[in-house]
Parts: structure tokens; sequence; C-alpha cells
């Protein structure tokens, strides 16, 4: 199936969205550090670990740990007095959540028009990937319901939630089975707001991640910048499987991940039909082992695999019976189903794995292949998978192999996948179950009570996608405009522009969001520029002093020189408005040097005149007053 045989309709396709913020609070949330990043990551001390999964309270394990535990990984953190302290190394207890990030949660509820719950429990939500010390998550519900409109209809909220952001990651090494981590970004409040599955298209889930973004934006004490915002999607179709993706980092890629995994899906469905009919069952495969084929390739001029027998590495080879031209199968635009067994396999620690349906290729050549196939015992319609590298983690890769090719004949497996740049997702972990959370006990509920609640929803903004409409209709400006003045996060600044200066709306908007923009391009140091400044240009402008085309000019000589004074600039510039004067001696020059041509030609020559005017003026005069008096002469002298 391609792209363009989707029916959104048709397939069922449903989509929910998890949208995830950093706070810009004055210290963690479970902890009094302060929540910044560092420049330079510290290289000691390094706390090294080891993370295992534990039951839940009905004795089961999550099946995301569980496979988290079986890739055997080390974890080193790297600490520093300066971001962080023994909370985040897991060897003081966490202290009581932090105020200010409660405040921001209740307010974003308020504003989505959801309610707020009595009492805020913290939970552990279990993460051993590395991301956190303690092999957990703390996370709190603190609202629920509300809706966010979109174009298709509104999307309902299903929570609001308060969680400390992880570790960041800072180095991995051997297929990343080790790995560095800095404590900086552990404990940063985190709000995470969740929508109920109503979303039936791609670009309906664009727009309601856009929507969620400008109400957490609005609310205000939000962090800015690269790696504040995180996006997940979860995207399921008819018969499919949810699927979490995470990490999309730019809302204009949301379209295109859910697209490609609606495909993904479509086709693995497909792959299950065409197995079943080739009567592939699940014996078949339980019953296939492992085959060491190490000595078949003594000889290799495979690069990768000569590289892993150097190191004294195996090679085996897995039967798969009737997977001929599955193995190939396009899912979509550069991902086959032989790329979602690699995942598996790469999860265990090798770099990838080699299938029968890409071979001969990659320096393997076609009497290897037959050599592969007679010690498998293949039959016509079968095919199989290569794996080189420490044997351990060979067999432990096949074994993961073996068990996404069973899961192929169920259709598709739910799991968590990583958002790529190109829109294409991988496998990371199956999803997590419900095992996965359970009470935290250090931390004692807070109540919430209503008073709180009251005096936060007097501090309540306009609700953004009301306050759109409202500006287009008030200041009469187009919807691209007010667009982009919420992109540039500049319309507090519009509207206090406009209400004292007087300045024309659509002037004050495009200098905004065009003018400034346009100078930080070629080089200006705009970060200079205060609110004043932009105030005291537009109203010269406003008054008449300078001319539109000089806004820009002085906006720039402000950033160069920020403690000049605006008018005194302007003159020295020469960008001051001409006197009525001054324009008609300009004026009446050129008339006289064309006079006899104009007694010829009469308003044929009105294009040329004009021109040497604007210039000498050099846009400090309106050019419809100087069009009037050009226009005015030279009726008089053609008598036209």
């Amino acid at each position: 199936m391609r792209e363009e045989d989707l029916d959104w309709e048709e397939i069922g396709l449903r989509v929910g969205l998890e949208i995830h913020r950093q706070l810009d609070t004055s210290r963690k949330l479970f902890c009094r550090c302060t929540p910044e990043l560092v420049e330079e990551v510290p290289k000691e001390p390094k706390v090294r670990r080891k993370l295992r999964p534990v039951q839940s309270e009905m004795g089961e394990f999550d099946p995301a740990a569980l496979e988290e535990f079986k890739r055997d990984r080390t974890f080193y953190y790297l600490a520093d007095g300066a971001f962080s302290c023994l909370v985040e190394l897991d060897e003081e207890p966490p202290h009581e959540p932090c105020s200010e990030a409660l405040d921001v949660a209740i307010k974003v509820t308020l504003l989505l028009g959801g309610s707020v719950v009595d009492e805020v429990h913290v939970m552990r939500k279990m993460v051993i990937d590395g991301s956190n010390t303690t092999g957990f998550q703390r996370t709190m519900l603190v609202g629920f319901g509300g809706e966010v409109p979109t174009s298709e209809g509104p999307v309902r909220i299903s929570t609001v939630c308060l969680e400390e952001d992880a570790a960041r990651k800072v180095k991995g090494r051997d297929q990343d089975l080790e790995v560095d981590y800095c404590l900086d970004r552990l404990g940063i409040p985190l709000i995470e707001v969740s929508t109920e599955p109503d979303i039936r298209t791609p670009e309906q889930a664009r727009e309601a991640a856009e929507r969620i973004g400008e109400a957490i934006k609005a609310v205000g004490g939000v962090k800015s910048g690269i790696g504040t915002v995180r996006q997940d999607v979860n995207v399921s179709i008819e018969g499919g499987a949810v699927q979490e993706i995470k990490g999309v980092q730019d809302l204009n890629l949301i379209p295109k991940v859910v697209k490609y995994e609606a495909l993904r899906q479509a086709n693995l469905l497909r792959i299950r039909d065409e197995l079943r009919e080739r009567g592939v069952s699940e014996t078949d495969l339980i019953d296939c082992e492992p085959v060491d084929v190490t000595d078949v390739f003594e000889n290799t001029d495979s690069e990768v695999i000569r590289r892993e027998l150097e190191r004294g590495g195996v090679v085996y080879a897995l039967l798969l019976p009737g997977f001929e031209g599955i193995l190939g199968w396009e899912l979509c635009p550069g991902r086959r189903f032989g790329t979602e067994l690699a995942d598996y396999a790469r999860r265990r620690g090798v770099s990838g794995l080699f299938h029968s349906d890409e071979l001969p290729k990659y320096g393997i050549s076609e009497e290897e292949v037959e050599a592969v196939r007679q010690r498998l015992g293949t039959e016509d319609g079968d095919g199989f998978v290569l794996i080189a590298g420490p044997e351990d983690r060979v067999k432990s890769a096949m074994e993961a192999v073996k068990d996404r090719a069973i899961m192929a004949l169920k259709g598709v497996p739910a799991e968590t996948r990583r958002a790529r740049k190109d829109g294409t997702t991988e496998y990371m972990r199956p999803r997590p179950g419900a095992a996965r959370m359970y009470p935290e006990t250090d931390i004692p509920p807070v109540v919430i009570d209503e008073d709180r609640v009251k005096k936060l929803a007097e501090e309540l903004p306009e609700k953004p996608w009301e306050r759109k409409e409202r500006l287009a209709e008030e200041y009469g400006l187009g919807e691209e405009l007010v667009e982009q003045m919420f992109e540039h996060g500049v319309v507090d600044e519009f509207e206090e522009i406009v209400k004292e200066i007087g300045v024309e709306p659509k002037v004050a908007a495009a200098t905004l969001v065009n003018t400034i923009p346009r100078l930080e391009k070629d080089g200006y140091p705009v970060d200079n520029l205060a609110i004043d400044h932009v105030k005291e240009v537009l109203r010269l402008y406003a008054e008449g002093a300078i001319a539109k085309s000089g806004i820009e000019e002085l906006l720039g000589a402000l950033a160069a020189d920020p403690d000049s004074d605006p008018e005194e600039l302007a003159e020295e510039l020469g960008i001051v408005m001409a006197s009525e004067e001054e324009i008609e001696e300009v004026v009446e020059e050129a008339i006289r040097r064309y006079e006899d041509e104009i007694r010829e030609r009469g308003m044929a020559v009105m294009g040329k005149i004009m021109g040497e005017v604007m210039e000498i003026l050099r846009g400090r005069a309106d050019g419809k007053r100087v069009s009037e008096l050009v226009r005015e002469r030279i009726r008089e002298i053609s008598g036209e």
C-alpha cells in the first residue's frame, strides 16, 4: 500500500497527543537546585549504576522494563553541586513538589476548560533506560478534562500532569550498552498535556498540538528554545495497535509522522494476511533455532562480517519459513520489514543484520548465500537473516528477531518508537503496561484548596484561539499576520504598542514579525532593542516625523547604538520627513529641467520626474503627496 492510497476514515485512523514543555521555575520539581542546563558538562565524578525492574503490587513485571533489562546496560552519571544534589543521585528523599510548577499546571488545566484534582498524589513510573538514577520517573496528575478547538472539531483533553524531566544523554558507547548521562536536566519541572484519541487526520494532529502549545505558552512560566518542547504522538488504525511515537520535535513534522505510521501499520496488516495465506504458523517459527555459520564466512569479502570475526565474533543464521519476499517488503518510504527486524536486533547490542531478500550484496557472495541455505535446509519461499558479532549478543539478538517475526503473524505489535527526522520511526521498546506505575512513598499528597484555584483562575489569560479571532477583527489583520505574531511571541508587545502609540496595526505587526527578524538575519544585534525602542520609532512614524521606509533603517541604527536618542539619530541618518516647502522646491527644480519635454509630451514625462524627485528625497516624503504636486505642475505647463 502506498501513501496516496490511504483513506483516513476507511482505515480508522486514531491519534492522541502528549505535549511536554519545561517550566521556568526558580527550583527543580523535587529539590532546591537551579533548573538550568550547564554549558560545559563535567567529566567527574561519575556514578556507575545498573538498573533493574521490580514487580508491581500485583506481582507483574512491566514488558518495557523487562526489555530494557535484557539489554544489560551500564550507566554513568555526571554530577555537579552547581546543578544537582543528593536528590538527583537518589541518595536523599525528594522534597515537596515545587509550588510554582503546580500553579502553572493548575492554570493550564483551567485555561483548557478542565477540572483540578482535590489532592495531588505523586506516582512512580518505572523507567530503567538510564534516564533517571532511581529507575523510575515521578509524575503527578493535576487536572483532567477540557478541550481545544480545531478546524475538524474539538479534541478532548485527557489529563494535565507534572513530572520531572529526564537526565541528559551525553555519550553512548558500544552500541549504547554504556551511556553517560548529565544530571543537570534531571528534575526540571515538565508539564504534560495528553489528549483523548479524538484526532482523525494528520493535519488535525498538527493543529491540535499547536493549540495546546499556545495554551501552555499563554499561561506563562515556561521555558523556550531547543529541547524545551517535546511532542509524543500515539497512532493506531483499525486492526492495528497504538504506537507511542516519542520525540517529534518539529510541529510541522507531526503530519508526516502520522501518515508514515498509518502506512506502516497498514502494510504490517497486509504482511500478516500474506503470511497466513502462505500457511506460516507460529509453531513453524518457534521450532527454528539459530545456526552457527561462522565457517561459511572465513574468507568473506563482507567488511562488516570480517570486522566482527577479527574481533573474535561469530556469525549466526536464522531460518524464517515462508518469509521470502516479506523481508524486503516496504512498509513506508525507506523502511522495510527487514528494517523492523534490524531495529530489534540492534537493541541487543549488535550493529544490525542481513536478510535473504537483499542478498547477495554488501560483499556477501552468491556462494555464501547458497551455503547458508544448505546449512539451514531452506525450501522455496523461505527467508533467513544473518547476524555477526559477539556470541552472547548475537544469540540475544536472534531471540529478539524471532520474537518479532512471530509478532508479524498477529499483525501490529504495540510499541514505543522514536521519531526520525524524515518522519519515519524506529523501534525503542514494547509499550509499557499498568505494572509500571506505583505510588511514591516519600512524598505526602498535596491538598489543592478552592481558594488557590479561584485565585489562579482570576489570573488566566485570554484563550489563544479566541485572542486570534479578536485580533483579526479588532485590528483588521489577516490570518497569516496574526499567526506570525503568535509564532514570534510578540502579541502582547503588539497590543501594547498599538494602544500606547496609536500607530497603524498592520505597520506595528509587520515591524515585529518581519522588520526586526530581517535585521537579525542581516547581522544587526537586535537583542539590544527593547520594547521602548520600537515604540519610539513607531511613534516618530505615526507623527509623520519619518516615513515607513525609515522604520527599518532607524531600528537597525538603534540596535547598533541602543543608547542613542531615536529622534536625533533619525536626523543624523537623514530620514526625517521633508517639510512641505522642501518637497515643493525639489519638485519645482525637476519641473524646470523637463519643462520643454513637458510641453511636448505632457503626462508621459511624469514617471521620469517622479523617479528623480523620490530619489532626491530618499523616502522622506509621502509618494502620494509628491505625485499630486508633480501632476498639478505638469497640467499647468502642458494644458492637459
